[in-house]
């Protein structure tokens, strides 16, 4: 049994595995590693439990608002797009 069904985006079968996904918000960008997500295997789209969703936010405020040590630091160029 699928326990996020299929993808609501394209209908292809959604399976769990563990993933790298980058965290953003404001303008804080978090990368969280070994997170359990049901990703399509068509689409790529990702699917999170609430559970697993409300970790990462509080993850995210120990470390932008209380100020806690990250794992690690690194380092990520970043442009403007010019037409």
């Amino acid at each position: 049994m699928n326990i996020y069904g299929d993808c609501s985006f394209c209908g292809g079968e959604v399976e769990e595995k563990s993933i790298e996904y980058d965290y953003r918000r404001q303008s804080h960008l978090l990368i969280v590693s070994n997170v359990p997500a049901g990703v399509c295997r068509q689409c790529g789209e990702k699917y999170f439990k609430p559970g697993i969703l409300k970790k990462m936010d509080q993850v995210y405020h120990d470390i932008f608002d209380r100020h806690q040590i990250p794992e690690r630091v690194v380092e990520i160029p970043a442009v403007s797009f010019q037409a």
